[in-house]
């Protein structure tokens, strides 16, 4: 699928998909069996068949993938407007000793957008040296991206019903909540999905912490009570 410009309005829908260059699956596992957990979040290629899952927890992990990826394919094909949308992207998680916040905005009309190099280029200029930091911030956006896509399906699915009165509300509201974002796109180029507000550079300049030993074992009990 060739890249859409990302300041031009799009009325017609596109076919269901992740907007970025890969369509990939962010799947997240959480297994618990026999008192013994396995956790894992990666992003997974719908086309791939071959599995090669370890012996453990083999049944239940091809059982969460499953069900993901038949949930993602349940939308494939399917009519996914976007319009001129410009959507917030949240970033808030801990990856071992390192906690990451963070507030941009991402271009959902630019499907050449790469997540991973995002990720990639975010740890180099924070200095992050933990090589698994950037794997994980880009599945957190891949998530909220994959949210906002199935949201926009639903969307596409109700302006059918109403389709005069409904596709033009949309179109109003994404042209109002993208505002001077979209101009600042056209700054930046093509090639970028990812910009902050001028008026919010200072407000949301990314976060970075590095927790002592004590502090990861405090959160990750905290976790685990939340958990349970």
């Amino acid at each position: 699928m060739k890249s859409h410009s990302p300041w031009s309005t799009a009325r017609n829908p596109v076919k269901f998909r992740i907007p970025t260059a890969d369509n990939l699956v962010p799947i997240r596992l959480d297994i618990e069996i026999e008192g013994q957990k396995f956790r894992d979040a990666f992003i997974w290629n719908p086309s791939v068949k071959d599995l090669k899952l370890p012996p453990a927890f083999v049944t239940q992990i091809a059982q969460s993938i499953q069900t993901q990826l038949t949930e993602f394919r349940s939308y494939e094909g399917q009519d996914m407007y976007t319009g001129e949308k410009v959507v917030p992207i949240k970033l808030d998680l801990r990856v071992n000793s390192t906690l990451i916040k963070d507030h941009f905005l991402w271009d959902l009309n630019n499907f050449e957008s790469n997540p991973e190099e995002f990720a990639k280029t975010f740890c180099k200029d924070m200095g992050i040296e933990d090589p698994e930091v950037g794997p994980a911030i880009a599945i957190a956006i891949r998530e909220q991206l994959y949210e906002i896509a199935v949201q926009n399906v639903t969307s596409a699915r109700e302006s059918r019903i109403n389709k005069k009165g409904r596709r033009g509300l949309e179109h109003s509201q994404a042209s109002k909540n993208s505002g001077n974002a979209a101009d600042l796109f056209k700054l930046f180029g093509s090639k970028s999905s990812v910009v902050r507000k001028r008026k919010e550079w200072d407000v949301y300049e990314p976060m970075i912490d590095l927790l002592s030993n004590e502090e990861v074992d405090a959160l990750k009990a905290k976790e685990e009570r939340n958990a349970r």
